[in-house]
């Protein structure tokens, strides 16, 4: 099934203000809830706290197949449902590949490691969704900033002040280095590098295989000449 016309001009900011909005007060209410030593089975302040219950990483898919929806029902569908939905399964064989050589890399260094086995292979999985559904991929890229700058913002207050969060939570076994390193390889790089990417995959992902699942029923009764 080709893209059909655009029935409006796509409007990015216009599409991601309610979710981002909805995604900041996520953020908020979990550094609110860590911060009060809530719950650690909802608001986990440890290393991988990111998994959390409360989190905006589980806004990834529910946003994405919203932006889908919503985007192809404005005309900005995919070049073709199945060839989306190929290039998003492409992307995500791509980091499973970078994955499975990262494992077996002679690499010591855990932060080069992540950079060419985890951080780019997601980045350079999102940018091949722009080739199948370029208005889905720049939608959840506008998302992803969206979500995760503020995060960002918030890592580097909360690195400096110790708060005692998963915002500020570091492996034990990090070397010694400056404020300024320590920041840049967890925070800044993995908030705009890896989480980026992962928003942009993820959310193609489910958002493509949720237009491909709505629209076959419609497409099998085309075949069948029952439309």
């Amino acid at each position: 099934m080709s893209q059909s016309t655009p029935t409006k001009p796509l409007s990015i900011p216009r599409v991601v203000a309610i979710p981002g909005l909805l995604t900041l007060g996520v953020t908020i209410l979990r550094l609110v809830g860590e911060l009060r030593h809530w719950s650690k089975v909802w608001f986990n302040p440890e290393v991988g706290g990111a998994w959390a219950i409360v989190g905006i990483v589980w806004l990834v898919p529910v946003f994405g197949i919203y932006f889908a929806r919503k985007l192809a029902a404005a005309g900005h569908g995919p070049k073709s449902p199945k060839l989306a939905v190929q290039f998003a399964g492409l992307g995500v064989l791509v980091v499973l590949v970078a994955v499975l050589f990262g494992v077996r890399a002679p690499i010591s260094n855990p932060f080069l490691r992540a950079v060419f086995f985890l951080w780019m292979p997601f980045l350079t999985a999102a940018l091949l969704q722009l080739y199948a559904w370029p208005a889905l991929a720049k939608t959840l890229f506008a998302y992803a900033f969206t979500a995760r700058v503020p995060v960002a913002i918030l890592m580097f207050f909360a690195l400096w002040g110790q708060w005692g969060t998963h915002y500020d939570a570091v492996p034990e076994n990090l070397p010694e280095m400056s404020f300024a390193l320590k920041y840049l390889w967890l925070g800044l790089l993995p908030q705009l590098v890896f989480w980026v990417g992962f928003t942009v995959l993820v959310g193609s992902l489910a958002g493509n295989v949720s237009l491909a699942l709505k629209q076959s029923p419609k497409a099998i009764r085309t075949i069948e000449g029952r439309e």
